[in-house]
């Protein structure tokens, strides 16, 4: 734990005390300057002041068109908002995830 919270990090999860059915979060530590304040996705995320994190409800993911897209979508933007915001080197810290497919497998 020490080591975990030694640098900067995105931390996210499913939480099944979090609302009716459950729900997903995502932290930012330390938490940038703007970040709760910051506009994440889909619709149904909020930041929760009382938990210190960004929630996206269970209820919003399974109701979803897509609900993989959804928290795909979620897990991505508060991670970009961490990044962006603290000025993250992204570059060190991203990857492709297709870098080990054969390359007719890549997606298009």
């Amino acid at each position: 734990m020490v080591e975990g919270y030694s640098r900067e990090l995105s931390s996210c999860g499913f939480w099944p005390g979090g609302g009716k059915e459950g729900a997903f979060y995502s932290y930012a530590y330390p938490e940038p300057d703007g970040f709760s304040a910051h506009r994440v996705e889909p619709d149904g995320a909020y930041f929760s002041d009382e938990l210190g994190e960004f929630v996206l409800p269970y209820e919003a993911v399974r109701t979803a068109d897509d609900p993989d897209h959804a928290v795909a979508r979620f897990l991505q933007a508060t991670y970009e908002a961490a990044a962006e915001l603290a000025g993250w080197d992204r570059s060190a810290l991203e990857d492709d995830p297709d870098r080990l497919q054969p390359r007719s497998m890549h997606r298009s």
